[in-house]
């Protein structure tokens, strides 16, 4: 079976209202069952891409809180319910598993995790990869790359 990637060219953002305005486009063009994995080291701005994203979604912007104490965070929107999960203290993916990750993913949702590389064998093939890098303390680099098997 082969696979195709769509890789957008990468976005510089200079601020957190860029951040979330490169997720809110993102974001309008999900539908329900979507899977977006957030990857970037610490202070990235993964939190805050969810936020935008909540935020284009109609939700509460303010609600949005790193899961990574909890796992996983849910917001309500009006077009999407998002779930929000973190694998950064997992040891590994059957930590999400026990947590129902795979039912997760079946429910018609907006599935967000942060630190996907902690349970990436429990991953869709069909997923957007988004990719944060921090290039200066205000820069970040952002790609999307939708994953199509």
């Amino acid at each position: 079976m082969s696979s195709r990637a769509d890789k957008l060219p990468g976005r510089l953002s200079h601020s957190v209202a860029e951040t979330e305005a490169i997720a809110g486009e993102l974001a309008l063009q999900l539908s329900p069952g979507s899977c977006v994995a957030l990857y970037g080291d610490l202070g990235a701005g993964k939190t805050q891409f969810v936020r935008g994203m909540v935020r284009a979604l109609g939700g509460n912007p303010r609600a949005v809180s790193s899961p990574t104490y909890v796992l996983l965070n849910i917001y309500p929107t009006p077009k999407l319910t998002v779930y929000h999960l973190d694998a950064y203290r997992v040891h590994g993916p059957e930590d999400f598993d026990a947590i129902g990750f795979p039912e997760l993913l079946e429910q018609g949702r907006l599935v967000v995790i942060e630190w996907p590389t902690r349970v990436e064998s429990l991953l869709p093939a069909n997923r957007i990869n988004v990719s944060m890098i921090t290039t200066s303390p205000r820069t970040r680099k952002i790609t999307i790359t939708h994953l199509n098997p």
